[in-house]
């Protein structure tokens, strides 16, 4: 009686194991798996404005503990993208029905137009060693992409959602609050991964806002942004002496002031000031 109860009790388990064993995470793509599935139907339960779209991408989707809960929702259609040729093999035979919504390709190389001609959403429990060069994709392709939800580094997750005048306030806290809302929705903690990352995490929502265009010079924008916060111990007037001369820029306070303590309208202010000061120049 005994091991006939051991037989139905390793049988039960097999799935579990089965999908715990299949796909091994590899450090190089910054996999951590993510088996917590009240943790994972949290997250998918976090894309809230399906109203502003038909279609959702998952970026990293590994074996697929999100995408079991997607693949349920009704209201959008799901794809699934990983570069990772296991994880691939391994979704393409948990979910046979997919298709060509399954795609074995790079996110950061991926042209969206190729696959989605209408807006989307993108979700994901993303790699962390290229979590912001995901976020910087999804500003590149802002007006394509009304929705995004994610899993982060925390570190990340909260320079996301920072304010000015914080320290964890930078180039990313900028871009992104310029073009989306950012929420912080929760905190992640290690042992729900496998393996565990040594660090926490949290899962974020970037929900477009109603910029179209900022009301100054975007390109220009771009740069005073990043040059006042690569050099974020200086003064403006010191940080930006490469984009405008120091002789050029006036009398006004913000030139004492350092890239931290502005707000996204302060420096499509300060855009426009310097844009009307180089031009003076030039008369």
């Amino acid at each position: 009686m005994l091991a006939y109860s051991l037989v139905i009790f390793y049988v039960n388990l097999s799935p579990i194991l089965f999908r715990m064993d299949s796909v091994k995470a590899k450090k190089h793509l910054g996999q951590h798996f993510l088996t917590d599935k009240n943790i994972a139907q949290k997250i998918v339960d976090s894309l809230i404005h399906t109203d502003k779209y038909k279609k959702v991408l998952e970026v990293g989707p590994g074996m697929g503990v999100l995408s079991d809960f997607l693949l349920q929702k009704t209201d959008y259609e799901t794809y699934l993208i990983d570069i990772d040729t296991e994880s691939f093999e391994f979704l393409h035979k948990q979910y046979p029905n997919l298709g060509d919504k399954l795609i074995n390709a790079d996110f950061l190389q991926l042209n969206f137009r190729d696959i989605f001609l209408e807006p989307f959403a993108i979700i994901g429990n993303f790699p962390y060693n290229i979590s912001s060069q995901i976020l910087f994709k999804v500003l590149e392709n802002r007006n394509h992409v009304p929705e995004v939800v994610g899993m982060f580094q925390k570190e990340v997750a909260e320079r996301c959602v920072a304010k000015a005048g914080s320290k964890e306030y930078g180039i990313l806290s900028v871009f992104l609050q310029a073009y989306y809302k950012c929420e912080y929705l929760f905190t992640v903690k290690a042992g729900v991964f496998n393996p565990p990352p040594k660090v926490l995490s949290a899962v974020i929502r970037l929900t477009r806002n109603e910029t179209e265009t900022l009301e100054c010079n975007e390109k220009l924008f771009w740069q005073i942004v990043k040059a006042g916060f690569n050099q974020r111990r200086k003064t403006l007037s010191n940080a930006l002496s490469g984009i405008i001369k120091k002789e050029l820029q006036g009398e006004e306070e913000v030139w004492t002031l350092r890239a931290e303590r502005l707000t996204v309208k302060d420096f499509v202010d300060l855009t426009n000031l310097i844009e009307q000061n180089k031009s003076l120049d030039h008369q």
